[in-house]
């Protein structure tokens, strides 16, 4: 691997299509953490820790420059995560729909002992979506690997109303944040790439 190379510690095509975007070379090492939630971390703490744990889970050489991300979906203090089935999505969605709620996503870049964060954080208010849109949205498959139940970047585009913040963080990696970071790593993106050249 080259010094302008990064391993996605994710398996998420998301998050592969947005590295894409930029022009960062990449390849997928998916990392497994325990996702479990500690009792006193706020949304914001359980993303940020999780995008670390996964960078720190995937580097494997030390050499090796590592992305994560985590991103959850909050409703209060209420986290909605991927949804198991078509009806869990469906009742998140219920309880989203005419509301505003908001999209933490934290990304890491770890290269040997040295890792930083940043913590992107978007508001999106639905507008109030009937219960046979519900219905229709879960049985195209969509929502079902995708936290709080619903792909911005997808059919359920018409069901925002509005956002403030990061499109592509709602999306699950927020480039504004993970091209910084990547940059204090000396990884270009592909317009900096350009002007080097």
């Amino acid at each position: 691997m080259g010094k302008n190379f990064v391993c996605l510690a994710s398996a998420s095509p998301r998050r592969s299509e947005l590295l894409r975007q930029i022009g960062v070379r990449f390849e997928v090492r998916p990392a497994s953490v325990d996702e479990t939630r500690a009792s006193t971390e706020t949304p914001a703490e359980y993303v940020v820790r999780l995008a670390l744990a996964k960078a720190a889970a995937a580097a494997s050489d030390p050499e090796a420059t590592v992305l994560a991300a985590d991103t959850a979906v909050v409703l209060g203090e209420r986290i909605f995560g991927k949804p198991a089935d078509a009806r869990e999505a469906e009742a998140m969605l219920a309880e989203l729909s005419g509301r505003t709620h908001r999209v933490l996503t934290a990304v890491a870049v770890r290269r040997g002992d040295r890792a930083e964060s940043r913590l992107s954080v978007s508001d999106v208010r639905m507008r109030t979506i009937t219960p046979r849109e519900r219905r229709a949205y879960c049985a195209s498959g969509e929502p079902l690997d995708k936290a709080g139940g619903y792909a911005i970047q997808g059919l359920a585009a018409v069901f925002i109303e509005h956002l403030s913040g990061s499109f592509s963080g709602v999306m699950g990696l927020p480039l504004f944040e993970t091209a910084e970071l990547l940059r204090r790593f000396g990884i270009p993106t592909a317009l900096e790439a350009e002007v080097d050249a």
